[in-house]
């Protein structure tokens, strides 16, 4: 039968199967009362399951669980010491390498996500069949907060929903232990009835080439009914840019996204910041940056090592509200303040421990093996129980930052000022970086900040763009504006205007374009933005009198 005779059943069906999961997640004093009390259920769920492991005999888990209730938590702390990705490096390589079964986790571990790192090399990852359910549950959290947002699933699923996944490819070894991207990983879970509105389709998924990938996508999906995409904004805006150019070229007059795609409803994205790519995803779907934004957007928060949050709330560029933190799927959070991060005494919070206004370093005890590993993603909190569920937002990870100077930087403040600055110029921006700049006595240059930007703009707006950043993170970083002052300590910033394409043309040349690699906000070293301008044959600002433009 024709795919289309079911996509509405398609939606009804789950619409009943989510039924009672809509009601729990609307149950908001429930979350508020119970949340820490849910995640220590989860903690000793996994203690359990992993107490015969290599991993849960050195640690001595079954003390652990013999401890009084009051005190599981205390003990685990106690026993388990946090650790970097780098430390477990070598159990997870028996288990890959091998299939070494009862490790860090029960049994043989057949799939395993490779991530590249900004920080380090390439991490594998365990991915668990209790991970898969995991991951599998909390993505249809996204669809149950979705209806709670209003908009019917029945009617959702009559159309067609566009993944932008990593390459589906996976590579298996003479063990039968399958390595990949985490999007080829979890395919395997889109069965029919949810393959009938499934785009793009495996053979596409199955591409590692991501120009031809997204050029292929837009072909595939330009007459279908889209009416939902999930993906990072930045890959989605090349995506929904790519159809629009196609529906020009063959002249049919849809100028908008909400033309080509007019039953559209949902985006899902997640992986960067959106506020800086939100304008230009109101130009793609309203032909304005002040336009109409699409329907609905869900934000979600999901890393290879576990998914860790999603939007269940409506938000507005400039207030995004904070993603509800996943606290019943398996997996145990813990959150530890961002000034005690590799100290053999840092502190470590649950979820109903925490603090507003405090800077945290999330850490995960996970359902694939993963104990106490830090995640190194920097969150702060919106609301924490009593008042509600626990929200957090992402404001940067605990190794990209500036701090060359004193002037203390984080990922949150370079995003949120090239956001004020694209708001206040007008400017139409795509990827961006910043990184320090070092004194030169012999060429005259001093302290400072240089951001590389793609843009467009003539070197008149982009001097003003140069300068409602700068303000931006004076208001934002009282270090920055001590530096900044007088313009003695940090010389005003300098832009380099770039190209569009040129971070993915970096990305490429240094294998990491498509799937979840995302460009680097900024860095406390030279290396990520000298390679971009390079690669892109531009003047940079620094060299060229404070605003550098391509020809």
């Amino acid at each position: 039968m024709a795919p289309a005779r079911w996509t509405g059943l398609i939606g009804a069906g789950l619409r009943t199967m989510l039924a009672r999961r809509v009601a729990l997640l609307s149950d908001q004093r429930h979350w508020a009362a119970n949340s820490g009390r849910i995640q220590r259920a989860q903690l000793r769920g996994l203690l359990e399951h992993a107490a015969r492991t290599e991993f849960g005999r050195e640690h001595a888990f079954d003390k652990i669980l013999n401890a009084p209730s009051a005190d599981l938590v205390r003990a685990f702390r106690e026993r388990v010491p946090i650790r970097e990705a780098l430390e477990f490096r070598d159990p997870f390589a028996r288990m890959r390498e091998h299939a070494e079964p009862d490790v860090t986790w029960p049994g043989v571990v057949r799939d395993w996500a490779q991530t590249s790192g900004t920080t380090a090399g390439d991490k594998f990852i365990p991915v668990s069949r209790e991970m898969m359910r995991h991951n599998y549950h909390c993505s249809l959290d996204i669809f149950a907060h979705a209806a709670r947002g209003g908009l019917p699933l029945s009617r959702l699923f009559s159309g067609r929903i566009l993944f932008l996944g990593g390459s589906s490819d996976l590579t298996t070894n003479e063990h039968g232990v399958r390595t990949g991207d985490l999007s080829g990983l979890v395919t395997p879970l889109i069965r029919w009835p949810l393959s009938a509105v499934y785009l793009p389709g495996p053979k596409i998924a199955l591409m590692s080439d991501w120009p031809a990938k997204i050029d292929a996508m837009a072909r595939r999906c330009l007459d279908e009914d889209v009416r939902a995409v999930s993906g990072m904004a930045s890959w989605s805006l090349v995506l929904f840019q790519r159809v629009l150019e196609l529906a020009h070229e063959r002249g049919d007059g849809a100028r908008t996204l909400r033309d080509v795609w007019p039953n559209f409803e949902l985006f899902i994205h997640g992986g960067v910041k959106y506020a800086p790519f939100e304008p230009r995803v109101r130009e793609a779907w309203s032909g304005a940056t002040d336009g109409a934004d699409v329907p609905l957007r869900v934000e979600v928060y999901p890393a290879s090592e576990a998914f860790v949050a999603t939007q269940d709330r409506p938000g507005r560029l400039g207030a995004e509200p904070g993603l509800r933190l996943n606290v019943d799927r398996e997996v145990y959070f813990e959150f530890v303040p961002l000034e005690e991060i590799g100290s053999h005494d840092a502190r470590a919070f649950a979820c109903d421990e925490v603090e507003k206004g405090q800077r945290y370093v999330v850490v995960l005890t996970t359902c694939a093996g993963l104990w106490r590993y830090v995640l190194g993603d920097v969150v702060e909190f919106d609301t924490i129980p009593p008042e509600g569920p626990t929200r957090l937002r992402i404001v940067g990870r605990h190794k990209h930052f500036i701090n060359a100077f004193g002037e203390n930087l984080i990922v949150e403040h370079i995003e949120n000022a090239v956001a004020a600055a694209a708001a206040e110029t007008g400017v139409r921006i795509g990827e961006f970086s910043a990184a320090p700049v070092y004194p030169d006595d012999g060429a005259g240059r001093r302290s400072g900040l240089e951001l590389a930007i793609e843009t467009e703009a003539d070197s008149t707006l982009l001097a003003r763009f140069a300068d409602a950043f700068d303000r931006s993170l004076k208001s934002q970083n009282v270090d920055y504006t001590t530096k900044r002052t007088g313009d003695l300590g940090m010389a005003p910033p300098v832009l380099t205007a770039l190209p569009p394409g040129a971070f993915h043309a970096w990305m490429a040349s240094v294998g990491k374009l498509g799937g979840q690699h995302k460009c680097p906000r900024c860095a406390n070293h030279r290396e990520i933005i000298d390679g971009v301008v390079k690669i892109s044959g531009v003047e940079s600002g620094i060299t060229g009198g404070g605003i550098g433009i391509s020809s």
